[in-house]
């Protein structure tokens, strides 16, 4: 999901509204967007689109995932003042909200690492309306999976296709409608439902809302060849804990939805 020329056209529209009055300054600057705070840069082809799509020049001097130190420049640009001036909240904030994002998933990552080399760290679903493609991109940046993209990229059966069909018969229902290549998975609430659900033929078990030790027994009651996905409210201090129960994916929603900002800011002229 690469940014479009609609995607600019819809955030500059947004910000700059019917009579720019503010930006309206004659002549040609230079610009510089900055780093405030160190972090894992992401988006930085998005801020390069909202330049270039007013005409300006525009050249990143780091790439999306590089770590930045405060004071770094990520992107350089020259131009007419007042394309310079416009383009430029947008891409402050398309970027700095991609890098929180990124580096956030670079800490849960981090802190997988300490106990698992092989656990992934993965973003869910639960992002910005019109920026899943941003930010799950920046989730890459950050080291992490993008997990699903849409709906169509893997069936998930959950507890309310469970209380309309039942366990069996939902996974039944959606293997006969899915493609060959679409995986299923099955959300379970318990550890006793793991192997349950692996018998009725899912191919990932969801642990959802378990605590650790919950997990872990989940994971011990699953066959060979069945992934297992913990998920549920886990926070950056949790990580390490769920790490250590051998799952092999660790879903955060907390990645796209809670992740602060990176701050930046953009200085025009020799500032």
């Amino acid at each position: 999901m690469p940014v479009t020329d609609a995607d600019v056209e819809r955030w500059l529209r947004e910000d700059l509204g019917h009579h720019d009055v503010t930006n309206d300054v004659p002549g040609e600057t230079t610009g510089r967007l900055v780093a405030k705070e160190a972090g894992v840069v992401a988006a930085v082809d998005a801020g390069v689109r909202v330049f270039d799509y007013l005409g300006c020049e525009v050249s990143a001097t780091v790439e999306s995932g590089e770590r930045v130190e405060s004071g770094d420049t990520v992107l350089e640009v020259a131009g007419d003042a007042q394309s310079v001036l416009r383009a430029e909240r947008a891409a402050v904030n398309v970027v700095g909200h991609a890098s929180g994002i990124a580096t956030k998933t670079r800490e849960a990552v981090d802190a997988a690492r300490e106990v698992s080399g092989d656990v992934a760290i993965a973003g869910t679903r639960k992002t910005t309306p019109g920026l899943r493609g941003v930010e799950k991109r920046a989730v890459v940046a950050g080291g992490g999976d993008t997990h699903r993209l849409d709906l169509s990229h893997m069936v998930m059966v959950k507890d309310n296709h469970v209380a309309e069909m039942g366990l069996a018969e939902a996974v039944r229902h959606f293997r006969g409608r899915a493609s060959f290549a679409t995986r299923i998975e099955v959300e379970v609430e318990s550890p006793a439902d793991a192997p349950r659900a692996a018998e009725a033929g899912a191919d990932i078990v969801l642990l959802d809302n378990m605590t650790p030790a919950e997990t872990r027994e989940g994971v011990e009651r699953l066959p060979d060849g069945v992934l297992a996905e913990a998920s549920g409210g886990i926070t950056l201090a949790d990580v390490p804990d769920y790490a250590a129960t051998g799952v092999d994916v660790i879903s955060m929603g907390a990645l796209t939805h809670s992740a602060p900002a990176l701050d930046f800011s953009f200085r025009t002229g020799s500032a």
